[in-house]
């Protein structure tokens, strides 16, 4: 390389890296220490359990990211053009609406109808078959960015999360690197149309799930690793604890079983790289400017895990290569078994309940 071609090459090499440098990178991260993590080892000692999981509507479902279960038996799930599912006991898929957003959670009222956590368009009721209507994405001074998952009370109350204040569903993977906790849980009262933030401050407030006996309520924290614990009634009503920490992924979906114990799904192992750069501000204002093929990405692994109403873990199912189930978002029980969804897979799952 001559000399004027080598000169001209490395300025334009230096004004590329203070470019990357210097050039605005978009967030206002903050200092985060996560706690250490264990890996998945001891109790959560990799398995195959999810290998024997049956796939539902292979290559037919983009983005099933939660399922529900009618009292006839037929599965509903939300996709990611915004379309609301039926499959039948045949595995048909048939289109009943379409939200013009991104459903996420998805939940039956007492009355039967479906209760949607819609990412863009916010807390949705579909009247089967095709009656869709908004209940709220503002009201009460209560202003919904990122409405994630949703439960519904035996009184038809409904809880749903608003995962963050900051970002939307498009650039989440900015919400981890700010390290600035905004997610919510709200509950929502059908009858008088009252919205009220039950917590705030949530680490991207996602899954949610309601005691058996309803005295408390539980929310994922995916950022933080942990889930929080809201009493609802009793001596501690109004009181705020944490309820799991240290979790070896990134919980995404929570749901109640038929013996009162908690199914979480997380979506993803712990990311050593994302882990290592949360105390530092300025390494993550520069991770966000890498090309996404660069960035820290989620590991293909299928994970699910049980817990008591106490915390104590029950069990735990693995998929450790992620080629069966991978990116497990939600879990939910029912009479035919686990039915397992997914926030980028083009199927569902299901799995033979475990023994109690």
């Amino acid at each position: 390389m001559s000399g004027p071609t080598a000169l001209l090459s490395g300025i334009l090499a230096l004004i590329l890296l203070l470019y990357f440098l210097l050039a605005p990178a978009g967030i206002d991260p903050r200092p985060w220490d996560p706690p250490e993590d264990s890996g998945l080892t001891g109790p959560y000692k990799p398995n195959n359990d999810l290998l024997n999981a049956e796939i539902i509507a292979r290559g037919r479902l983009r983005g099933p990211e939660d399922v529900a279960r009618s009292r006839k038996g037929l599965l509903y799930a939300g996709l990611a053009n915004g379309d609301i599912v039926q499959i039948d006991k045949e595995e048909n898929v048939q289109t009943l609406v379409n939200t013009g957003g991104r459903p996420l959670g998805l939940h039956f009222d007492p009355q039967g109808r479906l209760i949607i956590a819609d990412a863009h368009q916010g807390l949705l009721r579909l009247t089967l078959p095709t009656h869709l209507e908004v209940l709220t994405q503002q009201n009460d001074d209560v202003t919904i960015n990122f409405a994630d998952d949703v439960t519904v009370g035996r009184d038809g109350a409904i809880y749903f999360t608003d995962a963050s204040a900051r970002w939307d569903l498009d650039q989440y993977r900015r919400d981890a690197l700010e390290s600035q906790p905004s997610g919510k849980l709200i509950r929502y009262n059908p009858e008088t149309r009252h919205s009220e933030v039950l917590m705030e401050d949530l680490f991207f407030a996602n899954g949610v799930a309601l005691a058996a006996d309803e005295s408390f309520v539980l929310v994922n924290e995916t950022w933080g690793y942990r889930v929080s614990r809201l009493w609802l009634t009793g001596e501690r009503a109004g009181e705020r604890e944490v309820f799991l920490e240290n979790l070896p992924g990134f919980p995404d979906g929570i749901s109640t079983d038929r013996n009162g114990h908690f199914w979480i799904a997380l979506v993803a192992p712990r990311n050593q790289v994302l882990d290592a750069i949360h105390p530092y501000p300025f390494l993550k204002r520069l991770s966000v400017k890498l090309p996404p093929f660069l960035q820290p990405e989620p590991q293909a692994y299928g994970l699910i895990a049980r817990y008591d109403a106490e915390g104590n873990l029950i069990s735990q199912h693995q998929d450790p290569g992620g080629y069966h189930v991978y990116g497990v978002t939600s879990v939910q029980d029912s009479p035919a078994g686990l039915l397992l969804g997914t926030l980028d897979g083009n199927r569902l799952a299901r799995l033979d309940f475990p023994p109690p």
